[in-house]
């Protein structure tokens, strides 16, 4: 059951990025930038580093997408007051119409993937979801120090 499990998991947040993906060009954006434009819009003012750790990525690419978004004015860098060396990260005015568009685009989709699905199947699968979550994220690491240092 795992190797199927973990395939079907794996298969369906596969397709669901493809769709999305699929949507979000209308727009002209891609997934990468919906996601980046969401974890700002919860977490204004952070700084590159932040923003980077928070979406599980090299602060380098993260960068770069900044770049991209402020060149577009999705996005603009301003001075942390407490540390002149650092930039903190805002939304434009520009932005907002994007996001709301990308969330009514994810709305959609998610009303048409559970299409056929009564609301306590869909609050079923959400609680098995989060679940799971937990468990991944409370798993202990296979490696210890000793394993890692010899």
């Amino acid at each position: 059951m795992s190797d199927s499990l973990g395939f079907l998991i794996s298969d369906v947040s596969r397709l669901m990025r493809r769709r999305f993906d699929e949507r979000a060009r209308e727009v002209g954006a891609t997934r990468a930038q919906w996601r980046t434009l969401t974890t700002l819009s919860r977490n204004e003012g952070l700084n590159q580093g932040a923003l980077a750790d928070l979406l599980e990525v090299e602060p380098i690419t993260l960068c770069r997408m900044i770049d991209r978004l402020e060149e577009s004015g999705l996005v603009e860098r301003r001075r942390d007051p407490a540390d002149r060396r650092a930039w903190q990260l805002f939304l434009t005015d520009k932005s907002k119409p994007i996001l709301a568009d990308l969330r009514r685009m994810a709305d959609d989709l998610f009303v048409q993937v559970l299409s056929g699905m009564g609301e306590s199947e869909r609050a079923a699968l959400g609680k098995s979801l989060e679940h799971i979550r937990a468990n991944l994220l409370t798993l202990p690491s296979p490696h210890t120090t000793e394993t890692a240092h010899g």
